[in-house]
């Protein structure tokens, strides 16, 4: 039975994944921080679904902030492949906190990259590493592919940026099987409810339930390459299943305004989104990035990994979730296709 060891497990992608490689037989151990309340919320179904006998899920305290503890936790799980998800991963938040969101994104993936060197893991573990399609920033070249030049704008793009460099030089300096995923934008009924999408799906969900009057949001103007977590962790664990680690951008190659995508939610409802949604400049970033494009076909050749959820689909998909949550599904222009409890 091969383990994994993953950062990040209570947030959006680290539960998919999760999820997907205790389908694949996997005994999984995640990271969570201490907090004074709970935020397993994404993966408490893991547990619901485990029989106890057969327990293959386990957590632990750490952070990406205390070496000694990580290393200390490769000792403990001799994990043969670990994913690096955790981060501060608010772009907007980055300008607020910036040299919180350097040290986690930035050292922590140094941290942990020094934890696997240090308990002699070199040779034995496989490193996957989040990287993000915000380091190319002011794009140099479109669509941006794994050799495009980083122009990162924001903090949280700049501490990603330091992360990618040390696991290429890990890899090529000590020969650890690591590799970067360079993932585009990826949503699901999961995202954080501060992330514009989800903001978006469930916005419209609380303005049917009489709970909001409007909803309030930026730059609707950006274009990003949006896809769906649940397709996105797979790429992560193919890098893995290779022979040599490499880098890879994992996108749709598609790109949509933030401007469509609201559209496109508020009619899942028969509304027009202008009658409901206001501009607030609170919302922008000191530096914006206009438009993300990412050209997967590295990924599609080496890995045989292609996107399987549309745009559309994914639109659905978050609305449904989010109207299912406030008992608003009977609002919805045509019959729910996909139900919150398979995002």
């Amino acid at each position: 039975m091969k383990r994994a060891l993953i950062s990040g497990v209570t947030g959006q992608d680290g539960s998919y994944l999760a999820e997907f490689l205790l389908e694949k037989g996997y005994q999984v151990h995640g990271i969570i921080r201490r907090s004074s309340s709970f935020n397993t919320g994404r993966i408490s179904q893991i547990y619901q679904d485990l029989h106890e006998r057969d327990a293959k899920f386990f957590l632990h305290f750490g952070d990406l902030m205390d070496s000694s503890r990580l290393e200390k936790l490769i000792e403990i799980v001799q994990p043969d492949e670990v994913y690096n998800l955790g981060a501060q991963s608010h772009v907007r938040v980055s300008f607020d906190e910036p040299v919180y969101t350097a040290d986690v994104v930035g050292m922590g993936t140094l941290r942990l990259l020094e934890a696997i060197r240090n308990v002699g893991g070199i040779q034995t573990i496989r490193f996957y590493q989040a990287s993000s399609s915000e380091i190319y920033g002011q794009v140099r070249e479109t669509p941006q592919t794994e050799t495009t030049p980083l122009h990162p704008r924001s903090p949280y793009a700049c501490a990603k940026v330091f992360a990618l460099y040390q696991v290429q030089n890990y890899r090529e300096a000590y020969g650890l099987h690591a590799s970067n995923g360079i993932l585009f934008n990826h949503e699901s009924p999961r995202r954080g409810e501060t992330f514009v999408t989800r903001k978006t799906t469930r916005g419209l969900a609380r303005i049917l339930a009489g709970k909001d009057r409007k909803l309030y949001l930026g730059n609707l103007d950006a274009e990003r390459d949006w896809g769906y977590a649940k397709d996105y962790v797979e790429a992560m664990w193919l890098m893995l299943q290779q022979d040599q680690p490499d880098d890879y951008v994992i996108a749709t190659g598609v790109t949509h305004s933030v401007r469509s995508f609201v559209d496109k939610v508020f009619k899942t409802v028969g509304l027009d989104w202008r009658d409901y949604v206001e501009f607030d400049a609170r919302y922008l970033r000191p530096t914006e990035v206009d438009a993300l494009l990412g050209d997967s076909s590295k990924a599609r050749r080496k890995l045989g990994w292609e996107p399987r959820t549309s745009f559309d689909e994914l639109v659905q998909l978050m609305v449904e979730a989010d109207l299912e949550a406030e008992n608003q599904l009977h609002h919805l222009q045509k019959p729910p296709a996909r139900l919150a409890s398979q995002g």
